[in-house]
């Protein structure tokens, strides 16, 4: 009786060893080893004609002044998030408006205390941060 308890161990320990075999034999392939090594995309250098023009970075895409503000100033504008003036506080952009507006270009631009440069979107050109910048201004004289 343990005779045969053995024997059947030794039987199933050499079936697993065939099938694992086989098993690692097929991922082993070179059909199956091509296939993990094939690029998965293709790359297109300058210059290349690559099927179609690459996307442009999304800048201001043509919106108004007033709808680059909503999307990418109001957040501290219109909070007073980390002491940025509020937009329509008269008092609060008084002083900053004194200094002229190439200084408020300035700040708009490069960044001033904690707000970051271009309001932390570099897609925007100098031209739409100025419109920004000019039209917060209008709104809080």
């Amino acid at each position: 009786m343990k005779r045969s308890g053995i024997i059947a161990g030794v039987m199933g320990v050499l079936a697993g060893a065939v099938l694992s075999t086989s098993v690692q034999a097929a991922a082993m392939s070179k059909e199956a080893i091509a296939e993990r090594l094939a690029p998965v995309g293709d790359v297109c250098l300058q210059g290349q004609d690559c099927g179609g023009a690459a996307p442009a970075p999304a800048a201001g895409g043509g919106k108004s002044p007033e709808d680059l503000y909503g999307t990418v100033c109001s957040a501290c504008h219109n909070t007073g998030a980390a002491g940025a003036p509020k937009k329509g506080d008269a008092g609060a952009w008084a002083p900053r408006i004194s200094k002229g507006m190439d200084t408020l270009y300035n700040h708009a631009l490069n960044g001033f205390n904690a707000m970051p440069a271009k309001g932390g979107n570099p897609t925007l050109s100098d031209d739409e941060v100025k419109a920004i910048v000019d039209y917060i201004v209008e709104s809080s004289k």
